[in-house]
């Protein structure tokens, strides 16, 4: 049994956060006791019918829709990053340790860790360009869950404001300016996992304060403990609403870890570790973020101005192994991937509505500007977290300006349309330590965008969409001529196009059911692919993904709600290859099925399934992946009217499945110098059992 340490200041921060909550239940029970009836409205009830903002004519396309802070607090999670679950079809998932960017699977892709699916926090972007690890790195693990308010999705190209990354989709996370209630909470799991987290908003001046803090240590099912040590900070100061108002959030990440990589099938099959072990004890990784933002949105009578401006900055070391002993037979193949940045970024728009014979208009014009400088990101050959050497080391700037323009007009009561064009700007600068790697270079692209919206008619609204978008590739190798072990390379294209296209519908017809249906289709210019040995991507062939989606939202009572989202998809590479013209890792089915339960006496609960197809792991699918179903489960007591104990349970089934599955070359102690071509996982976590004590203060 591995032993979880904790130190004096960490002790003390789960003290008084455990000291809060007990400090209010009791005089709250003694209330609850002598009059049950006497502060009725204080229960934490949740209407199921607040959990999602998709109502028919709310959307400009059939796979756009919000989920509120209601449905993202009665479901559980075993990670921060499952919040991009609440899109439907996405599939979260981890290959490493919790400290790192989760793994993302949607509408047939593999999205590594968010290359070709945007997100956002209050306008700032999470996706990290020319990223140490992985183009468009998508971390989430800074967020606190409680203090998220509203998610809002998009898939598809179709969208005028969405630019970099965001082909497959986009997500906007929204923080809470001001909570209905303190919060104080306390959990405890299997395999050491410990959380507290303490929250608050309260009146100063003419606006709201909310503060939020969050501990968080687990050492999960792995043998090499992970021994996480995650701390995360918010302090939000806000006026007016978040449709007529401004914020200001500071906000802090911190995090240390032990991770257990994907583990090669074979060393599993031989008995030579278990499902739970690692061949590199030594990886792992440390991680921060600290961010200052502004976010304001003026109404007038002349329309909506709104303004984002953020600056953000970050670190990682990131130490992995995926080929164990190939390249460097006596101390192993484990290298570092780091870097250090300071991000700064703006978004500005107008929207004003206009009326031209006799028709309804609105337009909207919006500038994005971002720029990254790294200083310096690189990749270290190293032993035990120790740098031996240095196989490339870079400094870069890169930044970019967005412009778009998009004009909405109502020409019938039962037909409006939506033209959009963006352009965007790219200059990249990289100083590398390899030479001819070095280099400037700049590139353009124009998005052109439309979409055609009918009805509704008996509550039912028809979609075509159409648009053009991007993905920017890591800027190394947009100058790079030499490889690292002094090969000839080809410097890559900057901005990738990627062309989208969806005919969709949305029905209220039959009472207290939301659904909608999708059909669509993405071409992409260059495709990304997963390099094993190298534990990064790098360009490839055409590629054309197409698919149906279908969505339900059925509530049976007030108080039951019912969820089954479903998808289809078929990708390949356009351009032919006697290797085969499958895409490794891309999913083509996908499903999931969710109970949620709310205020049944003092009773509530819910219940999650997931199912994520199997895959082809190389080009000609003769090795593929298994499939994979994990169900969780939730069960909640409100003790009194401000105070609740709720438990977890995840992997219900205690399945053995695989989180994640690649094909590619490895070597182990005694195996041939060439090594072996074999399926390597991450195993699902075993069922585990989370207790967690909240009161509202």
């Amino acid at each position: 049994m591995q032993k979880t340490t904790i130190n004096r200041t960490e002790l003390v921060l789960l003290l008084a956060s455990l000291g809060v909550m007990l400090m209010h239940v009791a005089p709250a029970a003694q209330a609850q006791q002598s009059s049950e009836t006497a502060q009725p409205e204080k229960i934490a009830t949740v209407q199921v019918l607040g959990n999602y903002d998709n109502a028919v004519g709310t959307s400009n396309a059939a796979s756009q829709g919000s989920v509120t802070s209601n449905l993202v607090s009665n479901r559980p999670a075993l990670r921060t990053g499952e919040l991009l679950e609440f899109v439907p079809g996405m599939i979260v998932t981890q290959h490493s340790g919790d400290g790192k960017a989760n793994q993302y699977f949607l509408r047939g892709f593999n999205l590594d860790h968010g290359t070709d699916f945007a997100t956002f926090v209050d306008g700032m972007p999470v996706n990290m360009r020319t990223h140490a690890h992985g183009q468009g790195y998508s971390d989430l693990n800074f967020l606190i869950p409680e203090l998220v308010q509203r998610i809002d999705y998009k898939k598809g190209t179709y969208f005028a404001d969405e630019g970099d990354f965001a082909s497959a989709g986009a997500a906007h996370l929204r923080l809470a300016d001001k909570l209905g209630a303190g919060i104080a909470s306390l959990s405890l799991g299997g395999y050491g996992y410990q959380r507290a987290v303490l929250a608050n908003s309260v009146a100063l001046t003419n606006g709201n304060l909310l503060y939020g803090l969050e501990i968080n240590r687990n050492d999960g099912p792995w043998l090499n403990p992970e021994n996480v040590r995650k701390y995360s900070a918010v302090l939000r100061y806000s006026q007016g609403s978040h449709d007529d108002g401004y914020s200001v959030t500071a906000m802090a990440y911190k995090n240390n870890w032990n991770s257990t990589d994907q583990i090669p099938l074979r060393a599993v099959q031989s008995g030579q570790i278990s499902r739970f072990g690692a061949l590199d004890p030594t990886d792992g990784g440390q991680s921060s973020r600290y961010s200052l933002s502004y976010a304001m949105k003026k109404r007038s009578q002349d329309g909506v101005f709104e303004m984002d401006a953020y600056a953000v900055q970050s670190s990682l070391d990131l130490f992995s192994n995926f080929t164990y002993f190939l390249a460097n037979p006596d101390m192993g193949d484990q290298f570092s991937q780091s870097e250090k940045r300071q991000m700064l970024g703006m978004n500005i728009s107008q929207t004003w509505p206009l009326t031209v014979a006799d028709l309804e208009m609105h337009s909207k014009i919006g500038v994005q500007l971002r720029y990254d400088k790294l200083s310096p990101v690189g990749i270290y050959n190293t032993i035990a977290q120790q740098r031996i050497s240095t196989i490339r080391e870079d400094s870069v700037k890169e930044a970019s300006a967005g412009f778009y323009a998009e004009n909405s007009i109502q020409w019938h009561p039962k037909f409006r349309s939506i033209a959009g064009l963006r352009y965007d700007a790219y200059r990249f600068d990289v100083n590398s330590s390899i030479d001819g790697n070095s280099g400037k270079i700049s590139d353009h692209i124009v998005s052109p965008k439309l979409s055609l919206i009918f009805g509704p008619w008996n509550k039912t609204e028809y979609f075509i969409n159409y648009g053009s978008g991007f993905h920017s590739n890591d800027a190394r190798g947009t100058t790079q001529t030499r490889l690292p072990d002094g090969g000839i390379s080809t410097p890559v294209t900057p901005l990738v196009k990627t062309r989208g296209a969806e005919l969709g519908v949305r029905t209220e017809i039959i009472p207290g059911l939301q659904s909608s249906l999708a059909l669509w289709r993405l071409d992409i210019a260059s495709e990304l692919l997963f390099v094993g040995d190298a534990g990064e991507t790098e360009p490839s062939r055409a590629s054309r993904r197409t698919g149906i989606e279908w969505n339900n939202h059925y509530i049976a009572r007030p108080w039951l709600l019912f969820d089954l989202d479903l998808a289809a998809s078929r990708a390949r590479y356009t351009q032919n290859d006697v290797a085969g013209n499958y895409i490794p890792g891309s999913i083509d089915k996908v499903a999931s099925f969710g109970v949620t339960v709310t205020d049944l006496g003092r009773w509530y609960g819910g219940f999650e399934l997931r199912y994520f197809g199997p895959r082809p792991l190389i080009e000609d699918n003769s090795v593929r992946s298994s499939s994979t179903t994990l169900a969780y489960a939730r069960m909640g007591y409100r003790i009194n009217a401000r105070t609740k104990l709720t438990v977890d349970v995840f992997n219900l089934f205690n399945k053995q499945a695989s989180d994640i599955d690649y094909y590619y070359q490895s070597r182990l102690p005694r195996e041939s110098m060439e090594g072996v071509n074999d399926i390597h996982f991450h195993p699902v976590e075993p069922r585990s059992v989370r207790l967690t004590l909240t009161h509202n203060f």
